[in-house]
């Protein structure tokens, strides 16, 4: 009896197995794939998604000098949370208090408001980056009709700092002018399809997905500089009343721009506001101008690197030269007698720098005008870069070679005369300027390799420029841009300006600019000042003190060591 009751019980156990094991059978292996469907179902989630646009720094260059990545930056572009306030208009049953209301917490005019309101249509967009605050104000009107939605804003904590090379993303998200325009594919988010986790996997789930987010830059830019140079040309204005004015820094053995200031500037933030849209151009890159005698330099290095001339070369200066028909005067009609190259430099004379072109022939000059890049793009990466090809010189009578001997009848930008005088200031070869550094996406960074070109010059000749370009500012018209203790290589040019509809020249109007490096004999860093028409005759009284004020700034902030005691050489 005993043995019977064991056996029942045995045999239940048994049969409950076999449930529980035929059970688990077919749940885990006939129903395995349903289940497992259902369980990912439940686990996880899929939906459309944007990535966020990648987001802008610029670098301190104090301690590197200038020289590469640096592990203190400053935020130029990021993006931060904001609302846009949208309308249902046939749910809104006043629209005047509608508009009254809303008007007050949102800073826009009633009759705006209104327009929008009043529209044939169904649907529309109120006001796009709305604070938290203001979204907040607007909720709790409980205006019928009045919807919100919560979507990422560009915003620029330096405003205006660097506008015209920030460039900036538009309301939709596009980047327009400088480098948001120009990087505008990278820094965009890309759109795709996002797995949301749940429960228990999305605490331990490490399944590596791909980000959509746009890549941030790291500029060359070096917010200190930016910001001195910046404050120099604001205060220029209130002196001299130039109509604009811009300034480059770049490193010329690399081709790291530090500055590129721009006046007027705008506030990036507000872009909206502004009427006239050709403040957003960067006239740096996108502006042409005769560049007048700072092109000398040029017209010297090339007859002294093809042997025609050397520094103690004489020619007799009457005060003017005759061209067929055309007469060529110095500036204020000065007469200089004997002088020497290294003269012609120094007192910047026209018709010095004619006898020099003329030293040359045609193709050779203009086989040098290429070699300097003054024919082409500089490549730099911002957006709208234009050049002047200067067929009037490619096809022009010896007046125009005469004249662009000292910089007047040729067009360049800015940015081609400062990689133009880097090849001097390095020894003899161009370098592309460029204004990122660096470009990380999640874990990966790609750095910026500078890039030269062949020698163009012999290093003999650019020390010999080099030198010509100390005399001008130890005991020439550049000596405003004199700085005690170390030698600096500058030159001078005021230009006139061309009429924009018709032959000739304004009678009163110039460009007067300042181009230097320093320390000369090992050149840290090379400096454009270039003003548009400021109400002062030239520019050793304009260009050349901004340029003076700002080498001395770098000078102090990069802690570069003196030429010469000064308190000895006097």
């Amino acid at each position: 009896m005993r043995n019977f009751r064991i056996n029942i019980i045995l045999l239940a156990f048994f049969l409950f197995a076999a449930a529980i094991i035929s059970r688990l059978f077919f749940l885990q292996i006939i129903n395995h794939k349903f289940y497992q469907a259902q369980a990912l179902g439940q686990q996880a989630g899929f939906k459309e998604a944007q990535g966020s646009r990648g987001e802008i720094y610029s670098f301190d260059s104090q301690k590197n000098k200038g020289s590469g990545v640096s592990s203190e930056v400053k935020s130029l572009a990021i993006n931060q949370n904001g609302w846009t306030a949208t309308a249902t208009l046939k749910e809104i049953d006043d629209k005047n208090n509608f508009a009254e209301l809303l008007s007050k917490e949102i800073g826009e005019p009633k009759e705006s408001i209104l327009s929008k309101i009043e529209r044939e249509v169904s649907y529309t967009i109120i006001k796009k980056g709305l604070s938290e605050e203001q979204a907040q104000k607007i909720k709790a009107l409980n205006l019928k009709g009045l919807y919100w939605q919560n979507i990422p804003v560009r915003y620029y904590p330096q405003e205006g700092l660097a506008s015209q090379v920030i460039g900036f993303a538009s309301s939709e998200g596009k980047g327009q002018y400088g480098i948001e325009g120009y990087y505008d594919d990278i820094l965009k988010g890309k759109s795709g399809i996002k797995e949301e986790k749940k429960g228990l996997d999305a605490i331990f789930s490490n399944d590596g997905q791909i980000s959509l987010d746009g890549s941030n830059l790291y500029l060359t830019i070096d917010y200190n500089i930016q910001f001195e140079a910046e404050s120099l040309l604001k205060e220029a204005q209130n002196k001299l009343s130039m109509e604009s004015g811009q300034i480059i820094v770049i490193k010329p053995d690399s081709g790291r721009i530090l500055a590129i200031v721009n006046f007027p500037a705008f506030n990036l933030n507000q872009y909206s506001k502004e009427k006239d849209f050709e403040i957003f151009q960067n006239s740096v890159v996108q502006k042409l101008f005769e560049p007048g005698s700072i092109m000398k330099p040029f017209t010297m290095a090339i007859a002294l690197n093809e042997g025609k001339v050397n520094p103690e070369t004489t020619f007799t200066d009457k005060g003017f030269v005759k061209i067929g028909h055309n007469v060529i005067w110095n500036f204020g009609h000065a007469v200089y007698g004997k002088q020497t190259m290294a003269g012609v430099l120094e007192k910047s004379i026209n018709t010095g720098a004619v006898f020099v072109s003329q030293q040359v022939s045609r193709d050779t000059y203009l086989e040098y005008m290429n070699k300097f890049g003054f024919s082409e793009r500089t490549g730099i990466d911002l957006q709208g870069e234009v050049y002047s090809r200067n067929d009037a010189l490619k096809n022009g009578r010896d007046i125009e070679f005469a004249t662009a001997s000292f910089g007047q009848g040729i067009d360049l930008t800015p940015i081609q005369i400062v990689r133009g005088f880097g090849a001097i200031a390095n020894g003899g070869r161009l370098v592309k300027p460029y204004v990122v550094e660096k470009i990380t996406r999640d874990s990966s960074e790609v750095l910026t390799n500078p890039q030269f070109s062949e020698q163009i010059i012999s290093q003999q000749t650019a020390s010999q420029v080099t030198a010509m370009m100390i005399n001008v500012v130890e005991k020439g018209f550049g000596s405003e841009a004199k700085i005690s203790g170390y030698y600096i290589a500058g030159k001078t040019g005021t230009a006139e300006i061309p009429f924009r509809d018709k032959k000739g020249y304004y009678p009163d109007k110039t460009i007067q600019s300042f181009v230097g490096f320093a320390p000369a004999l090992n050149p840290q860093f090379l400096i454009l000042v270039k003003l548009d028409n400021p109400k002062v005759p030239k520019s050793s009284l304009s260009a050349a003190p901004i340029f003076k004020d700002l080498a001395q700034y770098i000078i102090n902030y990069w802690q570069i060591p003196p030429d010469y005691d000064a308190n000895l050489k006097k």
